[in-house]
């Protein structure tokens, strides 16, 4: 036993004798400050007990109990307990901690150990995920990702962290300090790291870490460039259908088709080759860079190789496609047949050759064919619109009209073209002239049908020699017996252009203007009644009116006038304005500037059939000095006074031209020994012909026979015109030259619009 040990075990003996004695809390003091002693010196709890009792024996023994009682005897091993219990509290306390030091080490080495396995967890979870998995901090700079990330975006866990401009982002993109601190969803497109374009669609969301309080972006990102490009090819049909929904010829679809497929492929150019028969240069249109519009001349507007190409395509099958060059990794177009005629085919030209992927294909095959079927469809409304120009021709009226007459029909309704509106010119046997202008009630071939019924009876009316009341009178019969004929409007009129009168009817219809030389129009209200077939007035009334020299007569139907939300009277007074400028321009001049003049910004809604007709003006008479000073002002002069009588343009040139050259003669020849003179020219116009007489008081010079380059006046005038006379018998000389005015051939509906549109680049 070592001394340590033995002066605890005395020192314990003695104070538990003492406590033993003397029971006191100074004692149970003691026994504890004796327990953290033996905490301190490391006495062991067996050899304290075993010294207790020891100790406790020993004194019961040398104590014996008194006679009267045990109480001795039963308070030595109560007190020796609770001095023992007292001596045990600091050791006691000192196991307690130890235990629980040892419990809270084996707790935190297990949750070590359950740590590394959850983190080991999160990792293999975290891998295992099919969408890529990233960590931004608050600056957007990816600090973990995933290997499905690498794979996505060509970027791995090897090179982060990755900053901003992250490597795969494209300039649209969205960048990741722009997502706040709320949960995000959205689609960015990026740069793979192979060059490929992808799309993906990005779900974040915010995170406060609790180390530092820091922001953190958590977040997956998955591909869906498949989705995506099904929903852009779905667009760009849609914009490419809706854009080529309206037109109605070939011209206006490829017009708006190519400029849109071109813009949704990203090609520089789209060139479409058309062949209109196996011989003929193929008509070419063009849009993008470098583009001319539309061209006739293929040789001019496509090279060599450009011709053997689309050649070759439209041969291909349909929607079938090509790149240019075959097999190699990159393409610098693309070619393919239109349609199934094999008779069209389409290069797209990039500007600068790349890949093209599988979902490319598709969209270019799906684009392709839309714009296929545009054509195809207007191709159908070009043969639908020929069949309906041919109806028109047999069912409107002349295609050639008498001298000063021009004739317009615009329609309304696309591609047929066919309306109820429709005008007759019919010359009679007396030198008068009959006019008809009507319109029947609805629009399409049921209207189109009535007004052929009714366009041939009233023109067999008057070519029996019915007047315009007569004529209407009895269109009411027969209107009575054509279905759907009920409350059609007609004008009729018989213009005798000799005297200078004007005969007319009206049943419902809109009043003709006539327009007198230099002032505004105004309507003829005269002869007015109700449609036909309407009512049975005891009689049709009729009006007759001047017609002076030089005026204008325009008959026409009320798609002209009649506008949504315009007064009707505001279209006549704008009719009656534009005819008051237009005394010296051509009947057909005169039609097309009341059109331009009366146009909707949308066009018209109601077919529009008109007649003008021009009176023939009264005779020119010039008389001026002889010199040619003054042969300037008689060209311009005549030239207007032709332009006043309805002859056309190029006749007028030659008239002018031969009217010249006999001024000429007379200033240079009739004068030639000084003395003063003077040059007559005249000019009369009657229903067919031109008359344009010259005369001098001046001598007559002979030809002579080798007149050379010069003296050839005769020839020219005599060429010039139909008849010329010379007459030098008397005093001075008269020149006689006469023309016929001819036939105007009129198309019956205006000409087809669009076929020399540009296509914009």
């Amino acid at each position: 036993m070592s001394a340590l040990l033995a002066d605890f075990l005395d020192a314990y003996a003695n104070a538990l004798r003492r406590h033993l004695h003397a029971p006191s809390q100074a004692g149970l003091a003691e026994g504890y400050e004796l327990g953290r002693r033996a905490l301190v010196e490391g006495i062991s709890l067996l050899d304290l007990t075993e010294n207790h009792f020891r100790v406790v024996h020993d004194e019961q023994q040398r104590h014996e109990v008194a006679p009267d009682g045990g109480e001795s005897e039963s308070r030595v091993p109560e007190n020796a307990l609770e001095f023992l219990l007292q001596t045990l509290v600091p050791l006691d306390i000192a196991t307690r901690g130890y235990l629980d030091g040892t419990r809270r080490y084996e707790q935190q080495r297990s949750r070590a150990d359950d740590l590394a396995g959850r983190d080991a967890f999160r990792t293999a979870l975290v891998e295992s995920l099919q969408d890529g998995f990233f960590v931004a901090d608050a600056q957007g700079t990816i600090i973990e990702v995933n290997t499905a990330f690498g794979a996505l975006t060509g970027y791995g866990a090897a090179g982060v962290p990755y900053p901003l401009p992250h490597p795969w982002s494209s300039p649209e993109g969205t960048h990741y300090p722009d997502l706040g601190t709320e949960a995000q969803r959205f689609v960015i497109p990026i740069r793979h790291r192979d060059g490929r374009s992808v799309w993906l669609a990005v779900s974040t969301s915010a995170l406060i870490k609790p180390e530092g309080n820091e922001r953190i972006f958590v977040g997956t990102i998955r591909d869906v460039t498949a989705e995506h490009d099904a929903q852009a090819r779905d667009q760009a049909a849609s914009r490419l259908a809706t854009a080529v929904g309206a037109a109605t010829s070939v011209v206006e679809v490829l017009a708006v088709g190519l400029d849109e497929l071109r813009r949704t492929v990203g090609a520089e150019t789209a060139v479409v080759a058309v062949w209109p028969s196996r011989t003929a240069a193929p008509e070419v249109y063009v849009s993008g860079a470098g583009a001319d519009g539309a061209s006739h001349n293929g040789a001019a507007a496509l090279d060599d190789r450009s011709r053997a190409l689309l050649d070759r395509a439209r041969r291909r099958p349909p929607r079938s496609l090509l790149a240019i060059p075959e097999g190699a990794e990159s393409s610098e177009g693309l070619i393919a047949p239109l349609g199934e005629t094999r008779d069209a085919a389409m290069w797209l030209r990039f500007a600068a050759p790349r890949a093209i992927s599988a979902a490319d294909w598709t969209l270019f095959s799906l684009l392709i064919g839309h714009l296929s079927l545009a054509v195809q469809r207007a191709r159908n409304f070009d043969q639908a619109r020929a069949t309906s120009l041919t109806l028109q021709r047999a069912m409107l009226g002349p295609i050639e009209l008498p001298p000063r007459f021009s004739v317009h029909y615009e329609p309304a309704l696309p591609p047929l073209e066919i309306g109820g509106d429709w005008y007759d010119v019919v010359p009679l046997r007396d030198g008068t002239i009959g006019v008809v202008v009507g319109d029947c009630v609805g629009r399409g071939l049921s209207a189109a049908v009535v007004m052929g019924q009714l366009r041939t009876a009233a023109r067999a009316l008057l070519l029996r020699g019915a007047g315009p009341a007569q004529l209407l009178a009895e269109l009411d019969t027969v209107a009575a017996r054509i279905p759907g004929a009920m409350c059609t409007t007609v004008c009729a009129a018989v213009l005798d252009p000799v005297r200078g009168l004007v005969r007319y009817s009206s049943a419902g219809h809109m009043p003709p203007i006539l327009a007198d030389v230099g002032r505004t129009g105004r309507l003829l209200e005269g002869g007015r009644s109700v449609p036909l077939a309407t009512f049975d007035p005891p009689r049709r009334p009729e009006a007759t009116t001047a017609v002076s020299p030089g005026s204008t007569l325009v008959l026409f139907t009320d798609g002209l006038v009649e506008q949504r939300g315009v007064d009707i009277d505001e279209g006549f007074a704008k009719i009656a304005a534009v005819l008051a400028d237009t005394s010296g321009r051509l009947p057909r001049e005169v039609a097309d500037a009341v059109l331009s003049r009366l146009r909707p910004a949308a066009g018209y809604d109601d077919d529009v059939a008109m007649v003008v007709y021009r009176q023939p003006p009264a005779p020119l008479r010039l008389d001026v000095p002889a010199h040619a000073d003054e042969l300037a002002v008689l060209r311009r002069t005549l030239k207007g006074w032709l332009a006043a009588a309805a002859v056309p343009h190029d006749l007028a040139a030659d008239l002018v031209a031969a009217a010249n050259e006999a001024c000429s003669n007379s200033i240079e020849h009739a004068y030639r020994n000084g003395n003063a003179g003077q040059v007559l020219l005249s000019a009369t116009c009657d229903i067919d012909t031109v008359v344009i007489v010259v005369t001098d008081t001046g001598d007559w010079k002979p030809r002579a026979s080798d007149p050379g380059y010069r003296g050839r006046g005769i020839d020219m005038m005599r060429a010039l015109t139909e008849e010329l006379d010379i007459d030098n018998s008397g005093p001075g000389t008269t020149v006689r030259m006469s023309v016929t005015l001819p036939a105007i051939t009129f198309p019956v509906a205006n000409p087809l619009r669009g076929t020399n549109r540009r296509i914009p680049g």
